[in-house]
């Protein structure tokens, strides 16, 4: 059973929510969120990426930053340009992106249901990266940044969602700069939220699809709480933390593309020959080739656009992660023609998600910054639940959600 939890969220005053909502902190560089913010100081990145509030240099991981980020959020409670809802509520969050949309239920998970792997995960985390995000919900006291969740769908949910954004007035409805609309609604109805509960107590697993990071901190912070509590009832909120959770049906996974800076010293004949090896190889006159089915890729080399097609007797369809596009690009080309055995540590592979589009893939490769380029059809969510019901780790950038999820539209206070 998966356990949902209202909560009194904290969120932006309605006439500021398109001022305050941002991007999530890990999908830009410092800099590059230095100027995604220069015009608009009420970003909720001057939160989430608090060394913003400093002079360039300033070390995002030190305890000054992160004792900044609570001094900027509870002067911006203290102005009114954040406000507390006064009881429980769950809220729907509706995104459109090239007027397809999808509608998620946010609330509170359970810690438990983590540690229990009744929230599945198909990723590994860096303690790096945990250790940031670990501090910087401790020092906030607050699930900043919410964890992107989905389930196999169930009818119920989907209707009741649907008949209360139907019925309801939404509390904020615009459009960020890249040009998707955000629409929020509170369902503050008891009965209501009693049912969505019992709807997903039904509900045999949830499954992380995007932020495995801030879910292991979050948990890792609320078992914190615990021990500095040890007569904890488990009903307290560091106990529970901040998730969308969206139905399977209604996600959007795109391609997460790979580009390599050279072809491990062959010439381009050696290498493709490499390649036939494994792959059928032919060329394609079609302009970019965005593949069509699983098993398929697209190569960009020397102002040309090749169509793999993976043999079939180097395909695992009985492993869960072995048949994958992107453990089959590593394990049949990335690794043995190439070289890169580890494309987590390697500099000389690089990841391009699908919404910028082939492209870029063709961009990096003319411009001499890289030498090869491969085109991928998008991991499904079937597989990616797949894995995680099979307790199997997904390969590094296999996918790449859109639209991202904003943050600073919910917070979710532990105390």
């Amino acid at each position: 059973m998966a356990v949902v939890r209202p909560f009194m969220g904290v969120r932006p005053n309605p006439e500021l929510a398109d001022k305050i909502a941002a991007l999530p902190y890990d999908v830009m560089s410092s800099m590059e969120a230095r100027e995604m913010t220069k015009d608009n100081k009420l970003s909720f990145l001057y939160i989430d990426r608090p060394e913003l509030n400093f002079p360039v240099g300033q070390d995002p991981y030190a305890p000054e930053s992160y004792k900044k980020a609570r001094e900027v959020y509870e002067n911006m409670k203290t102005k009114g340009e954040f406000i507390q809802d006064e009881k429980p509520v769950l809220y729907i969050y509706e995104q459109t992106m090239n007027g397809r949309k999808q509608m998620g239920l946010v609330a509170c998970t359970s810690i438990d249901d983590y540690i229990n792997n009744d929230i599945k995960k198909h990723e590994l985390t860096r303690e790096e990266k945990e250790q940031d995000r670990i501090r910087h919900v401790d020092n906030m006291n607050a699930n900043t940044g919410p964890i992107f969740l989905t389930y196999r769908h169930k009818d119920e949910v989907t209707s009741i969602m649907k008949d209360w954004a139907k019925n309801n007035k939404a509390v904020y409805d615009y459009v960020s700069e890249d040009g998707i609309g955000h629409t929020v609604w509170v369902i503050d109805c008891p009965e209501t939220v009693k049912t969505i509960s019992a709807a997903f107590a039904n509900v045999d697993s949830l499954y992380i699809a995007d932020g495995h990071h801030r879910n292991a901190s979050a948990v890792k912070v609320g078992l914190m709480r615990r021990k500095e509590n040890p007569s904890y009832t488990g009903e307290e909120e560091f106990n529970f933390y901040l998730s969308v959770i969206f139905p399977d049906d209604e996600l959007y996974i795109m391609d997460y593309n790979r580009i390599v800076k050279d072809l491990n010293g062959a010439s381009k004949e050696e290498f493709i020959a490499k390649v036939s090896e494994k792959f059928s190889v032919e060329e394609y006159n079609g302009g970019q080739y965005h593949p069509e089915c699983a098993h398929t890729f697209g190569m960009y080399m020397d102002n040309k656009w090749y169509k793999l097609t993976a043999k079939a007797e180097f395909i695992d369809e009985n492993d869960p992660v072995e048949s994958l596009d992107v453990s089959i690009l590593q394990n049949s080309l990335l690794n043995p023609a190439l070289g890169i055995e580890d494309p987590r540590t390697s500099n000389r592979i690089d990841f391009i998600g699908g919404l910028r589009g082939l492209g870029e893939l063709e961009r990096r490769v003319n411009n001499g910054e890289m030498t090869v380029a491969f085109s991928m059809f998008p991991t499904t969510i079937g597989e990616l639940m797949a894995i995680a019901d099979a307790d199997k780790l997904m390969p590094p950038k296999s996918t790449w959600f859109e639209p991202k999820l904003r943050s600073g539209l919910f917070v979710h206070e532990l105390s």
